[in-house]
């Protein structure tokens, strides 16, 4: 076999290695960076993909591979953020001592790795669901990760709107059950392709594309789940209206 056709999982791998620094980073308070690596990951995430279909090199084990990474990338790394997000607002720092809180604090503060259960239950139901090749029937692990990022990342940013909204422990604990729902529903979640550029097909494509740049102007990092929440909402109406 040629090299070539070892760059998709190459860069797959990348995506993976990104997810476990990214883990590392969280779990020591470093919540930009951990954001960043899991940013950087996510494009090699979207480069496997289109490298594999450029030079035809697809593969059973370039499938599982790829679960693999998301699953470290976008199903567990998020929620050591978000979980650090909890720790600093419920208990007042990074660095506290989880075992000397309540019991009751305790679960809810490891209550965002029930999102990484449902993150799995999610990559495995797509791997073998023949209907969404074009477009996505529930929230996909990569978006729940991305949203959970950008927050992470405004959260120990500059005080603004968004980053004093999310300091807010029943805010925060609020994720864990929308996202858990979102990622193993059944809800249609409209394609972001276009097939073709048409106004009258593309409104709700292009009604976004206008909102997510008004929005990074607005809220730079935070933008990210701004957009993504925007998506849910959108794919919610369509599915409401037909």
């Amino acid at each position: 076999m040629s090299i070539k056709k070892h760059i998709p999982n190459f860069l797959t791998s990348l995506n993976l290695f990104c997810g476990a620094l990214s883990v590392f980073a969280g779990f020591h308070g470093l919540l930009q960076e951990a954001s960043i690596l899991l940013f950087v990951g996510a494009l090699f995430d979207f480069s496997d993909g289109f490298a594999a279909r450029a030079l035809k090199a697809y593969s059973p084990m370039g499938k599982e591979l790829d679960s693999l990474a998301d699953m470290v990338s976008f199903g567990f790394a998020p929620m050591v953020m978000l979980h650090m997000m909890l720790k600093k607002v419920m208990l007042g720092a990074f660095d506290a001592d989880f075992f000397a809180a309540e019991l009751t604090t305790q679960i809810l503060l490891i209550s965002p790795f029930v999102i990484t259960v449902f993150s799995g239950l999610r990559l495995a139901k797509f791997n073998v669901d023949t209907r969404q090749s074009e477009s996505f029937i529930g929230l996909t692990t990569t978006a729940t990760g991305m949203f959970l990022a950008s927050l992470a990342f405004v959260f120990v940013g500059e005080s603004n709107w968004l980053s004093d909204l999310i300091h807010n422990q029943w805010l925060l604990l609020s994720f864990v059950p929308i996202f858990s729902f979102l990622l193993v529903s059944e809800v249609p979640m409209f394609s972001l392709k276009f097939k073709n550029f048409g106004l009258k097909d593309n409104v709700d494509k292009y009604t976004l594309l206008l909102a997510s740049v008004v929005l990074l102007i607005l809220s730079g990092m935070g933008a990210i789940a701004l957009v993504i929440a925007l998506y849910v909402v959108f794919s919610l109406v369509k599915l409401v209206v037909g």
